[in-house]
């Protein structure tokens, strides 16, 4: 007679290969930022500009601006443009699940 034990180890397991893993990795620590948090959090609502969002985290609009940068080189995020103003929304519908968990482990204030 088999056990579980031995069954559950003789069950194959699935793996992710370790360049998507890599890739996964960049963008979570790319995520890990409390501006960065911040700023998917009210993307997650709606679409925003960079000063609303700057004005939200409470910094300069130059260092939103970076912040956006970086996740949008992550596919996190994505711009478009309406007359002068550019307005940023989510890119990545993933990221809601992402806040979920974070939202639910911290708290929501």
């Amino acid at each position: 007679m088999t056990n579980s034990n031995t069954r559950s180890r003789t069950k194959k397991v699935r793996l992710t290969d370790l360049e998507a893993l890599g890739n996964a990795a960049e963008c979570l620590r790319t995520l890990a930022h409390p501006h960065r948090l911040r700023i998917v959090q009210m993307l997650l609502q709606r679409d925003f500009t960079v000063g609303e969002l700057a004005e939200a985290c409470d910094i300069q609009s130059h260092m939103a601006s970076e912040h956006l940068r970086l996740m949008q080189r992550c596919g996190l995020l994505s711009s478009r443009k309406e007359g002068r103003r550019v307005f940023y929304q989510v890119a990545e519908d993933h990221l809601a699940s992402i806040m979920q968990c974070i939202e639910t482990r911290f708290g929501v204030q």
